[in-house]
């Protein structure tokens, strides 16, 4: 199973903010929305561009360069160029600090 990897302290990323990490050679955005911390691959799919920087709208993020759109609590497409969806990785608080893994590889 993969291991949890420490972010950031809960209380230093105010909503709308994100920060950047990488796991294994995965650059991950995690956002707080409201006080809930959502975690996706920095990667649009439809030409592998970095997500973070574009615009939020709601639990959304909209690509900066094509304007796709992606829900973060789930990965899916809301809106084209894109049609897949981004990677989403579970996210935990342990002791104040917002903790997140990669687990699409870990068995069962």
């Amino acid at each position: 199973m993969s291991d949890w990897v420490d972010v950031v302290r809960k209380d230093e990323l105010t909503h709308g903010q994100h920060v950047i990490i990488d796991i294994e050679d995965v650059a991950v955005a995690v956002f707080n929305i409201d006080g809930e911390f959502l975690a996706v691959e920095d990667v649009c799919t439809h030409d592998g561009a970095e997500l973070a920087s574009g615009d939020l709208e709601g639990d959304a993020i909209v690509c900066p360069r094509h304007g796709a759109k992606f829900c973060l609590r789930t990965g899916a497409v809301l809106a084209p160029p894109a049609y897949e969806p981004v990677a989403i990785f579970p996210v935990r608080i342990q002791d104040g600090m917002v903790q997140v893994r990669d687990d699409r590889w870990d068995d069962g």
